[in-house]
């Protein structure tokens, strides 16, 4: 009951009390998410070598892919379970909890079944030379052994804060990102394990993290918990979690098909390092957007809960927060990157060809920055109150309708300097997209404030 309680305060308490509660563990969260593949990176470009990273870059596609699968889940069940919340649905929200485990175990089953016995041609298909595809080959062979660990790891992550304890979920993510690090160093740098000991860290960590999240919910006092009767499949449930959960799903899909492009682009245009670099300016900036997307969900249970509650009006001011909240950070991201370009790519590797690469990719690929944290909470707003069409929509126009034409014709005529305008250009492109569609649906929300019994 005092759970029920605490979830309830969504509707009532305030706005920017409610954000400090749920986003700050939720930023903690996924910046420590996003370490995992930076510290990979630092102790496999310093212990390994900048072929390696370039190994590691090529891995991207399939990592993306795997994250799709585990978000199409993951946040589609979150955002069900806080709407459910709001509408004091508990049985329903005891049965999401029920399909998560067996959704993630099924789908993370299948990816790794898939893939493994095609490993070396999709990695070669990625932009993998001879150079690199051992280094590919043996990172990612441990991980899709593990991947089922990994999808369960993330949708009960996201359950626990979406059921009102984002602190515990912050508290497994550190501990998991804390031995990673501990790992790495072990078996890198003491046994000598080369990449395949990064991969290894991982797959610990978060079999670790795992555990200690299953505990929590068979205790019969959490206010989700493991039943019996919930451990089934529901139809009804399914349809929900992935009706909702289609548009992660979909970015993070767009997201393999686009560095998949940009691999093969660079290793045209560039070679291998280049390749490397990619993967190097990818986990700075992803360190900023992790930030934004804790914002995001943190964002999210109270959105969905005032959302199904018809509560227009804190649902207007948690956005408006929100908002920025991230351009500040994207901007903050922005600044440091411009100003200290090499020094930040000094992280991951002492090569000077690399490090000359990767500096002045930097500076062009986050050209628009400031500009990706508003577009990035828009996308997810929609897709926070059941709008998922419109997320859709925007997750997809950014990847395909923008950034491909992009990367398509700028090389031609600039070679790998194409490939990296093509991105700040998308993102400005995107983000004037996103600027019509949430203004359109403000209009739509003055109505609905205006007319209570229309239900929202």
């Amino acid at each position: 009951m005092a759970q029920q309680s605490s979830t309830q305060l969504l509707g009532t308490e305030k706005i920017s009390t409610l954000l400090l509660r749920y986003a700050i563990p939720a930023i903690i969260a996924m910046t420590a998410s996003s370490l995992y593949n930076l510290v990979d990176s630092i102790f496999i470009g310093h212990g390994v070598g900048p072929l390696a990273l370039s190994g590691l870059g090529i891995t991207m596609p399939l990592m993306n892919l795997g994250a799709a699968f585990g978000s199409l889940v993951g946040i589609g069940a979150s955002t069900l379970l806080s709407i459910k919340m709001g509408q004091n649905d508990r049985s329903s929200a005891l049965l999401i909890l029920g399909n998560v485990i067996i959704l993630n175990t099924l789908i993370g089953l299948l990816y790794t079944l898939v893939c493994l016995p095609l490993l070396d041609p999709i990695l070669t298909f990625f932009g993998a030379s001879e150079n690199t595809i051992g280094y590919a080959r043996s990172y990612m062979v441990i991980l899709l052994a593990g991947n089922v660990i990994t999808h369960i790891y993330l949708g009960l992550n996201d359950m626990l804060r979406a059921s009102g304890y984002p602190g515990r979920a912050m508290a497994f993510m550190l501990t998991a990102v804390g031995l990673n690090c501990i790992l790495n160093g072990i078996f890198i740098f003491g046994f000598g394990w080369g990449i395949a000991g990064a991969a290894w860290a991982t797959v610990i960590a978060q079999a670790t993290a795992m555990a200690l999240e299953i505990r929590h919910f068979v205790n019969p006092k959490s206010f989700v918990h493991f039943t019996r009767q919930t451990i089934r499949l529901k139809r009804s449930i399914v349809k929900g979690i992935l009706s909702i959960g289609l548009a992660p799903f979909l970015m993070y899909v767009c997201s393999s098909v686009i560095v998949i492009l940009i691999n093969r682009a660079l290793r045209f245009h560039g070679g291998d390092l280049y390749i490397g670099a990619y993967s190097n300016v990818n986990r700075i900036a992803m360190l900023f957007v992790m930030v934004v997307m804790g914002l995001n969900q943190g964002m999210q249970p109270i959105v969905g809960y005032n959302f199904g509650a018809r509560k227009i009006d804190r649902v207007i001011r948690t956005l408006k927060y929100v908002i920025c909240c991230a351009v500040g950070v994207t901007t903050t991201g922005f600044t440091v990157c411009q100003l200290f370009p090499r020094y930040i790519t000094m992280l991951f590797t002492d090569d000077p060809t690399l490090l000359d690469i990767s500096s002045h990719a930097l500076r062009i690929v986050l050209a628009m920055f400031p500009f990706v944290g508003f577009q990035m909470v828009t996308s997810n707003f929609f897709q926070s109150i059941g709008m998922a069409p419109k997320a859709i929509f925007l997750s997809l126009t950014r990847q395909l309708l923008f950034l491909v034409p992009f990367l398509l014709t700028l090389p031609i005529f600039f070679e790998a300097d194409g490939v990296w305008m093509s991105m700040p250009l998308a993102d400005a492109a995107a983000t004037t997209l996103a600027a019509i569609l949430l203004w359109r649906q403000f209009r739509k929300f003055r109505t609905m404030q205006h007319q209570p019994s229309l239900h929202p």
